[in-house]
């Protein structure tokens, strides 16, 4: 199996983590589940203790229209999605553009903006396991039950790009900070806002060593500079403490953490 060495300070978003070796996914069937796949690491808060990595090849790097459908291989960069709809005059997925990240990574977790999601035109995937029919997985707001690798996705096929779309979703993003950041930290917890909960408990632009709850938008947890995984943490666990000590709610943390010594803990 082909490795990769991936400096993951330089290609996480939030610029955290060692150089690792990374293997390469061509065949499906070399996948077994002691590896933890990995895309272009957006929402990746990378430890010092990490699992075994994987990563997709650039042969599932692909879109497609193909029998009145959208295929979209699971390695392909949202910015190619959002260019390809656009020059073919697609629509449903001009919110994509404004979500980083590869097609895999925007399915396992069902990303989106308010009741745009990526699950909304999904017909089916294929994972290393088979093929999943959209009415065969558990879905809802950041969650699927998705145990197995995505392969690549096919939506139903809509066209008619909207450019006031567009327009609306930068809007939406444009409260978030610049720093590099893993994205949202928690997800929202039911009838409320993780940022404000944050800042109601005095955490807003708290920082810790190079890391800090940015003073933009109280849940984006933001690298000033030589942030490193264990202030992360501190932060994270400040957080989740304090908001439910005052308000009895656990925030569920949105980014993943890959380190074996906190894995499944957040």
């Amino acid at each position: 199996m082909k490795t990769k060495k991936i400096d993951f300070s330089k290609f996480s978003s939030i610029h955290i983590g060692d150089t690792l070796e990374v293997s390469l996914l061509e065949d499906p069937s070399d996948f077994t589940p002691d590896y933890y796949l990995i895309g272009s690491c957006n929402n990746i808060l990378m430890g010092t203790q990490p699992p075994k990595l994987m990563k997709l090849s650039k042969k599932y790097d692909y879109i497609k229209i193909q029998d009145n459908t959208l295929k979209i291989g699971a390695a392909t960069p949202s910015g190619k999605i959002a260019s390809f709809c656009k020059k073919h005059n697609i629509a449903n997925f001009e919110f994509v553009s404004h979500l980083p990240g590869t097609l895999g990574g925007l399915v396992y977790m069902n990303a989106g903006l308010k009741e745009y999601e990526i699950f909304n035109k999904l017909i089916s995937i294929s994972t290393t396991k088979g093929v999943l029919n959209k009415n065969d997985i558990d879905f809802g707001y950041r969650f699927t039950d998705i145990k197995d690798p995505i392969l690549d996705a096919t939506f139903t096929l809509e066209y008619g790009f909207d450019e006031e779309k567009v327009e609306l979703f930068k809007k939406m993003r444009s409260n978030q900070p610049s720093t590099p950041s893993a994205g949202s930290c928690f997800k929202n917890p039911q009838g409320d806002y993780a940022g404000r909960l944050i800042e109601s408990v005095g955490l807003k632009a708290k920082r810790v060593g190079g890391m800090e709850f940015s003073s933009k938008h109280a849940n984006f947890l933001v690298n000033c500079g030589g942030g490193i995984f264990e202030d992360a943490i501190a932060l994270i666990k400040e957080a989740q403490k304090n908001v439910f000590k005052e308000f009895g709610i656990f925030l569920e943390c949105e980014i993943i953490i890959l380190d074996k010594r906190y894995m499944g803990d957040f």
